[in-house]
């Protein structure tokens, strides 16, 4: 019986996947899909805007919602501080502006802007994750902490009691806590700064707020 030839034998080979199907295959692989929660809106030019979230599996995100500033883009209600969903984005090729695709909101917060206290906290809470954590770096027990807290102040009156928790929440899970000083100190020395806001959110949520 006659033996093929070397080279008969590569011509008849033909490999599972060709160059074409992987590179489709891997630009599937580049779309994120993930839980999110709005923490920051940037405007990038006249029709598009930068989009800061905090997800559930990838940390601190930053997209680029090409568009959404028009009346009938698909994002069109979709993009407001403290709202929160399911987003997918196409990762960038390089840098840390990504695209993104599809936003599907499930958690509006109306609450939170029931009166400035409640806003001005929230934001604060936001302020404060996207100061201490790295880009793009999964922070899950972070993410969480900081739905737990929105969805508080969704339905409660904002107080110092939820403040200061948040805060030593906070520091414990970043492993900067201390027992012989307040969280806040903590989150100073680690930070450089505290955001300006906490003068006034403490102001106006001590006891005395409404007196006088």
């Amino acid at each position: 019986m006659d033996t093929p030839a070397r080279g008969d034998s590569f011509k008849k080979f033909r490999p599972r996947f060709s160059i074409a199907k992987a590179a489709g295959f891997l630009k599937i692989r580049a779309v994120q899909s993930t839980r999110a929660t709005l923490i920051r809106l940037t405007r990038l030019t006249d029709t598009s805007l930068i989009v800061h979230w905090f997800t559930a599996d990838h940390g601190l995100v930053k997209t680029v919602a090409k568009g959404a500033r028009q009346p009938k883009s698909p994002f069109a209600g979709r993009l407001d501080l403290f709202f929160s969903g399911e987003i997918n984005y196409q990762r960038a090729k390089r840098g840390e502006l990504h695209g993104l695709r599809e936003v599907s909101i499930d958690q509006w917060r109306e609450g939170l802007r029931r009166n400035y206290t409640s806003t001005l906290l929230a934001a604060y809470f936001c302020q404060l994750l996207d100061a201490a954590v790295e880009p793009e770096h999964p922070e899950p027990e972070l993410h969480d902490l900081l739905v737990r807290a929105l969805n508080h102040i969704d339905t409660t009156d904002p107080s110092l009691r939820a403040l200061r928790h948040f805060e030593r929440e906070l520091v414990r899970l970043l492993g900067v806590s201390h027992s012989q000083r307040e969280a806040n100190t903590s989150l100073h020395e680690l930070l450089g700064a505290l955001p300006s806001s906490r003068d006034d959110l403490i102001e106006r949520l001590s006891p005395n707020a409404d007196l006088g």
